[in-house]
């Protein structure tokens, strides 16, 4: 995370010690008992430790609007969304800026359930292309575009890049058996529906939250009138 390699979190153990690392190359270091040894180590080697009353980087709950869990109900949605053809793959987000795709059929939907990372954010997606000639047909001329695309083995990948690497891109792409293009930008970036996995008891602990689709929005106001 200081060498601002992509992949971002929080890491604490609640109420007692946590390491925040700044898109400013700062590192924030909150503990629960004084160190003063260790300010002194630190200080000893070079570096110029500061005392704050609290990390800029500390969690705030966002009390709007309801965050759908990736619970049985959210998979049985799911399920229906894969057999009646209209969902395809899903994006699993593990930590922020980095995430793993899955191809989904109805034999494989449970599979991908179990293997995805505690707390992982969710985003359910159409199925990919065929037609991957028309696919690459429609990169832009300029901008930044996210690819996606399946291997003959089932496997999806995906790159985020622009008009300079896109000939790099097409020849990874070409031969693909299905392919398809998002947008990178939030208010075009449109899945079906989304949710964050709770823990095993069943409980959404996750703090981060996606952002609410309208089938979410749908998803919500009957939690509400529930």
């Amino acid at each position: 995370m200081l060498r601002d390699n992509g992949a971002w979190c929080r890491l604490e153990e609640e109420s007692m010690f946590a390491v925040h690392v700044g898109w400013d190359q700062y590192l924030y270091i909150s503990s629960s008992r004084p160190c003063a040894e260790a300010l002194a180590r630190t200080r000893e080697l070079g570096l110029f430790p500061e005392r704050l009353d609290a990390s800029p980087y500390a969690f705030e709950a966002d009390e709007e609007g309801v965050q759908r869990p990736g619970d049985d109900d959210f998979w049985a949605c799911l399920h229906r969304a894969v057999g009646d053809g209209s969902a395809g793959i899903l994006e699993e987000t593990y930590l922020e800026g980095a995430s793993r795709w899955h191809h989904l059929t109805r034999d494989t939907v449970d599979t991908v359930r179990a293997g995805l990372a505690p707390r992982a954010r969710l985003a359910v997606w159409p199925p990919l292309s065929c037609d991957v000639d028309a696919v690459l047909g429609a990169l832009p001329t300029e901008g930044i575009i996210e690819a996606v695309w399946q291997d003959d083995d089932g496997h999806v990948f995906s790159a985020i890049t622009d008009e300079g690497a896109f000939p790099e891109l097409i020849a990874r792409m070409s031969g693909a058996p299905a392919a398809a293009l998002l947008s990178v930008y939030a208010d075009e970036r449109l899945p079906l529906f989304t949710a964050v996995m709770p823990d095993n008891d069943g409980v959404l602990r996750a703090r981060w939250q996606t952002e609410p689709t309208p089938s979410d929005r749908n998803w919500a106001l009957r939690h509400r009138n529930g």
